[in-house]
């Protein structure tokens, strides 16, 4: 087959497809350590996703290392201050969350001052770029993870990342080298989820 047809619009269309419908939440990494070089390629990518007005209203904080324990402490304290429970041993439970994987990516909304920008539209355009960083440690052979819950929102994790009263967090992202097997997924119909207008 001649350059031509393998580098044709429809092979690329069939790659990023194939990334779409491949791509799963991989919860166990090992505790390999990912190069820097491609985590830097991971926020790239991410940084592409759409914004409106191109506010790009986006920034991430990398922690690897003993730089887990920002994210650590933070849920020990949000623990902390939702139970009222001092124990040490249930608090290093909650520190130890943190490192279940070798990188872990804090994305947050940073909403632009353009008075053309839309909260609801900020947010959605930062979770558009962590669905890129997803599906560009796919590509690499990473797995990854999104996380959330009541700790991500709650006041005392912002204040260790030092989020503006403006600001948010979207999403952890915990990123390794997969240890398990990617789990089957399937979808519904994508015609159950369609209505035409004609």
């Amino acid at each position: 087959m001649s350059d031509q047809f393998e580098n044709s619009p429809i092979d690329h269309y069939e790659k990023i497809i194939e990334a779409l419908h491949d791509r799963r939440t991989i919860g166990r990494v090992k505790k390999d350590n990912v190069p820097k070089a491609i985590i830097e390629k991971l926020i790239e990518a991410a940084t592409w996703a759409p914004s409106h007005h191109n506010t790009q209203p986006w920034r991430f904080v990398v922690m690897t290392g003993e730089g887990r324990a920002t994210l650590g402490q933070g849920y020990a304290e949000v623990f902390t201050a939702v139970t009222g429970e001092t124990d040490e041993e249930k608090k290093s439970k909650e520190v130890k969350k943190a490192f279940r994987s070798p990188v872990v990516i804090t994305a947050i909304c940073s909403p632009s001052e353009d008075p053309r920008a839309v909260l609801e539209e900020e947010l959605a355009a930062t979770q558009a770029a962590v669905q890129n960083l997803l599906l560009a440690a796919h590509a690499y052979g990473l797995g990854a993870i999104w996380r959330s819950g009541a700790p991500m929102y709650h006041e005392v994790m912002h204040k260790h990342f030092d989020l503006r009263e403006d600001e948010s967090i979207v999403g952890f992202i915990y990123i390794g080298y997969a240890d398990m097997v990617p789990p089957l997924a399937s979808r519904r119909p994508a015609s159950e989820v369609t209505q035409w207008l004609e």
